[in-house]
């Protein structure tokens, strides 16, 4: 007699291992520890207690000019600048605004469409039709994507979006455009960077944001990000917690070139 499972029963297993799996949370660093070049990284979420807007962005380099970088905060927003300018070959894609505050709204991108996003909120408009005048980056063979999201306040609370625009092809000629919007969960975070891992070229992100833990301690949080960084290509990370009731703002900067 067997005591096997019919189809149906292995099919039933195979959907409920699917759907834990899609509400799995990992941990940041299990996801970016044995990643060589993740290239830059965006993450937003809500901290374990409900407490904290959390925003962080980090940026990773291979070549000279590229890690020629460190992470500056002025007046609340964060630029990269050159860590040496006699060394910079060119400023195009790598010096920017990388997180402006907007009213009620944090933007925090990969590149110069931080300013194109805070223009568009500024005119009435909104985050998705801010990115839709935008497309990925004119890096060929790579056509770096543009990863960009917001966080934006509201009575005591929040919601954030995240976005990518990136090649439809292996040519550039076409822009693929993914825009996602998220409720504030405690202690759930979403995950997006620019490239899978190292390569020539580079292969861009695939898929949607990863779902990431987000701890109550800002410390804990920066150093699980930096320490999982790859040690050679890491160059600056930036972590903001905001306390989503009294709109308090703490945030750590690490630059590789500054340590």
């Amino acid at each position: 007699m067997s005591h096997g499972k019919s189809s149906q029963g292995m099919l039933l297993d195979l959907e409920v291992t699917v759907v834990n799996d899609v509400y799995s949370i990992k941990k940041i660093e299990d996801i970016l520890s044995g990643n060589s070049y993740a290239g830059r990284g965006i993450v937003m979420g809500r901290s374990r207690n409900g407490r904290y807007a959390v925003g962080a962005y980090f940026i990773m380099g291979r070549s000279e000019n590229s890690r020629n970088r460190v992470f500056t905060v002025r007046g609340g927003d964060l630029y990269t600048e050159p860590y040496d300018p006699s060394k910079v070959e060119d400023p195009t894609l790598i010096i920017y605004a990388a997180s402006r505050t907007c009213g009620e709204h944090l933007i925090i991108t990969n590149g110069d469409q931080t300013d194109t996003v805070y223009a568009e909120i500024t005119a009435g408009g909104t985050f998705e039709s801010a990115l839709a005048r935008r497309e990925f980056e004119p890096d060929a063979p790579n056509f770096t994507p543009r990863i960009s999201g917001m966080i934006t306040f509201s009575n005591g609370d929040f919601s954030y979006e995240m976005s990518i625009l990136k090649s439809a092809d292996a040519s550039g000629t076409a822009c693929s455009r993914y825009h996602y919007s998220y409720p504030a969960i405690p202690g759930l975070g979403h995950f997006i960077h620019t490239y899978e891992h190292d390569g020539n070229p580079l292969p861009s992100f695939c898929g949607e944001p990863k779902r990431v833990a987000i701890p109550d301690g800002i410390d804990e949080f920066t150093d699980s990000v930096w320490n999982a960084l790859d040690t050679d290509n890491r160059i600056s990370l930036f972590v903001r917690y905001t306390d989503a009731d009294s709109g308090y703002t703490d945030y750590r900067v690490i630059n590789k070139n500054l340590k």
